[in-house]
C-alpha cells in the first residue's frame, strides 16, 4: 500500500482492519508489511510517540472510530488493535 490512509471503501471486518493497521505500521517503519508479525509487540519495532499520534489519526479518519494514543500503547499489537476496532466499528 502507497502512503495514501485514505481507502475506497474502509476496511470493515477485523481481518480487513488488521491488513490494513499491518500496512500503516509498516508505512510508518519503512518496512514492507511483511515482515511485521501482528501477534508481537508494538514497541519491539521502535514505535515513537509521534507514529502513535500518526496512527491514531489515521485510524480517525479512515475507520470513522475515536482512538486515543493511550489504546495503542496498551494494547500494543496490531491482532489485539484489530480486534478492538473491529468491536468498535460493529458498534457504531
Amino acid at each position: 500500500m502507497s502512503d495514501r490512509t485514505a481507502v475506497a471503501t474502509a476496511p470493515q471486518t477485523t481481518e480487513q482492519i488488521r491488513g490494513w493497521l499491518l500496512d500503516r505500521v509498516a508505512h510508518y517503519l519503512g518496512r514492507p508489511s511483511a515482515d511485521l508479525a501482528g501477534h508481537l509487540p508494538l514497541s519491539g519495532y521502535g514505535r515513537e510517540s509521534v507514529y502513535t499520534f500518526a496512527l491514531c489519526a489515521d485510524i480517525e479518519r479512515v475507520l470513522r472510530v475515536p482512538v486515543h494514543p493511550t489504546v495503542i500503547w496498551n494494547i500494543d499489537t496490531v491482532d489485539g488493535l484489530a480486534a478492538y476496532l473491529g468491536f468498535r466499528s460493529a458498534r457504531r
